[in-house]
């Protein structure tokens, strides 16, 4: 049976959470905008460890015929905030710092926490 859009996104917290991710939250945003439907924020402690994160969603999203959508000016990745846009889930791989101060949750907050 085919997964659902949001136990890929559920399924993908838990894969970050496995890999040394904290406080990974899964918010349900599509009744928000019309560019996404799920976030997957999780907080790094550094950028190794967000690259291995990146790695781990990357072999998650080919094994499960997902795509990842690269930016048409792409960016270094930045050891504050990396984000992955794989369609209808986002994730958002922040350092403490930038996750405090974006405050993602407290600005997507009518958005449904589902994890």
């Amino acid at each position: 049976m085919e997964q659902t859009e949001s136990e890929k996104a559920l399924e993908i917290a838990q894969l970050l959470e496995d890999g040394k991710a904290q406080d990974v939250v899964v918010l349900d945003v599509s009744e928000l905008n019309s560019w996404t439907n799920y976030f997957v924020i999780a907080t790094v402690a550094s950028s190794t460890l967000a690259q291995g994160l990146y790695r781990t969603v990357r072999d998650y999203v080919r094994t499960h015929d997902m795509a990842i959508h690269e930016a048409a000016h792409r960016h270094a990745p930045s050891p504050e905030w990396n984000l992955i846009d794989i369609g209808t889930v986002v994730v958002h791989l922040m350092s403490k710092d930038a996750r405090d101060f974006y405050e993602l949750e407290k600005l997507w907050h009518a958005g449904t926490k589902l994890r």
